[in-house]
């Protein structure tokens, strides 16, 4: 029986499964495919994983904790994985997602409560 491999810096149980079921179970394997490639081949076994799996890949192939991953590094695998999943095809029977958009809405500082006056009550249960 052969020794199992050594554990990958960064790689927990649940993604060396996801790594080994896409053919890649050694630090040269993930080395040989990139750390963006690597994490396509999970989403493209229909796995999802999230963005830490990538920061983790690119920890594992330069001997690093995923943390410390430099926030312009991360931003270029994000790109590049961004640009990778765009050409991936939609999921069948369902139409493509939509682009994400986020909105930020004011608050007025001086409105701590949602309550109206007139509503509110103290800790004996007497109206102000």
């Amino acid at each position: 029986m052969s020794p199992a491999p050594p554990r990958l810096r960064n790689i927990g149980p649940k993604s060396a499964a996801w790594l080994r079921q896409v053919g890649l179970r050694t630090l040269d394997d993930l080395a040989a495919a990139g750390p963006v490639d690597a994490y396509m081949r999970v989403r493209r076994a229909g796995f999802r994983p999230g963005l830490n799996l990538l920061y983790a890949i690119e920890g594992a192939l330069n001997d690093t904790h995923w943390q410390d991953v430099p926030d312009a590094r991360r931003a270029e695998l994000v790109a590049a994985a961004e640009a990778a999943i765009a050409l991936l095809p939609p999921p069948r029977g369902r139409p493509a997602a939509a682009p994400v958009t986020t909105t930020h809405m004011e608050s007025d500082a001086d409105d701590a409560s949602l309550l109206p006056d007139d509503s509110r009550e103290d800790v004996d249960g007497d109206a102000h």
